[in-house]
């Protein structure tokens, strides 16, 4: 456990983690706006979209990350292990997002929206400014836990050469021979990526529930 090593390589974690944290973010931010239009098209009353929307979210939430990992970095030629990272990632978070939404604009009282069209409003109107805001503030909680999920997940694009958390520490112990320490500081990371995440998703929550 001599952790002297440390001095020596420290920079790998920081840019491990940097790398990871902005993997994270781009790809929630991506399968967030995708979530949105998967949720409204599953809603739709036109059969096709619900379709499309409904055949997208089973394949994606009934086969593993790491085949559609592979999948986007072996079926697009020459593109980018960053790149490729960020669009499975995005792809998959987008599918559990989309069920997040649906539930979350569902929840809301139907006469919202009767209200809403008998002030004029048009349905997609409605959506934008009455429906979805209050969905949001249901789906706080479990968007928080996408995101905290994600983090961890996100370990998985170090198999295809993104160089995040994971793939500095396997390097790490490629040069250092140290098979368990570079793990152990690894989780410590995790560990407080996800618990600062989870504390402001705390303060966010009752934020918004002293503003109501």
């Amino acid at each position: 456990m001599d952790l002297s090593y440390l001095l020596k390589y420290y920079k790998f974690f920081i840019e491990g983690t940097a790398n990871t944290l902005m993997l994270s973010l781009i790809s929630i931010l991506i399968g967030l706006i995708i979530g949105i239009f998967l949720s409204l098209m599953k809603l739709s009353s036109k059969k096709v979209l619900k379709g499309i929307a409904t055949a997208y979210i089973e394949f994606i939430r009934g086969t593993p990350l790491l085949v559609q990992l592979y999948m986007v970095y072996f079926g697009i030629k020459d593109i980018p292990m960053f790149l490729a990272g960020i669009i499975a990632i995005s792809l998959n978070s987008s599918a559990y997002i989309a069920e997040i939404i649906r539930a979350g604009i569902e929840s809301i009282d139907k006469g919202q929206m009767e209200a809403a069209r008998s002030l004029g409003l048009d349905y997609n109107t409605s959506m934008k400014e009455i429906i979805i805001p209050q969905a949001f503030k249901n789906i706080l909680p479990a968007l928080g836990n996408e995101f905290i999920v994600l983090i961890k997940e996100s370990a998985i694009a170090s198999v295809i050469g993104v160089q995040d958390i994971m793939f500095k520490v396997d390097t790490i112990r490629g040069i250092t021979y140290r098979p368990f320490s570079p793990l152990l500081v690894a989780c410590l990371i995790y560990f407080t990526l996800t618990f600062t995440l989870s504390k402001l998703m705390g303060r966010l929550e009752r934020r918004m529930k002293v503003s109501d």
